[in-house]
């Protein structure tokens, strides 16, 4: 699945953008905001990400800004199956970071969530990164009212955690440009 957005194309990630990834990622401020990804982020943990199948109903995109010369990988962002649920989650690399990208990719794949035909999704974020709430109250999400801890294997400790919950009917959200 592929998704375009006025500045980025959302894209699947393949084998060869192990490398990319790897360089993007590998960042210690940006890990420890992640649940699953482990910390030191080695290039193998990049290339077991990169081969990884997807799952059509929780598509995971990698989010390039295309040029005349290549491609310059910005981050990820897509959904998981969490306890049941469709999660979104995303990241950005740090020389992107303040541009607007998570809030512009995630805007993307709500839309393809409810294409999908998910009609809920759930978020969270990390009492300590309050960008990253921000972003979600930007898409809609409302705070469930609910913090607990959640597991980051990057911090290697449960840190408190910020709950929110999308419902399709909650918002209006505007559909990617195809690609």
């Amino acid at each position: 699945m592929f998704a375009r957005t006025q500045r980025l194309l959302l894209r699947p990630f393949w084998p060869e953008d192990a490398e990319a990834l790897f360089a993007a990622i590998n960042d210690q401020g940006i890990v420890c905001n992640l649940a699953r990804a482990p910390w030191p982020y080695s290039r193998e943990d990049a290339r077991d990400f990169a081969s990884r199948a997807q799952d059509p109903l929780y598509p995971h995109f990698l989010l390039t800004l295309p040029s005349d010369t290549g491609q310059t990988l910005v981050g990820s962002c897509g959904l998981a199956e969490t306890d049941g649920q469709a999660e979104l989650g995303y990241w950005i690399a740090r020389k992107h970071w303040g541009q607007g990208f998570a809030t512009e990719a995630a805007r993307a794949v709500v839309a393809n969530a409810w294409m999908l035909g998910h009609r809920q999704l759930v978020s969270s974020h990390y009492i300590d990164n309050p960008a990253s709430g921000a972003v979600l109250r930007r898409l809609g999400f409302r705070p469930t009212g609910i913090v607990r801890p959640r597991f980051s294997t990057g911090r290697g400790y449960e840190a408190m955690a910020q709950e929110y919950v999308l419902e399709s009917d909650m918002v209006e959200v505007e559909r990617p440009l195809a690609a």
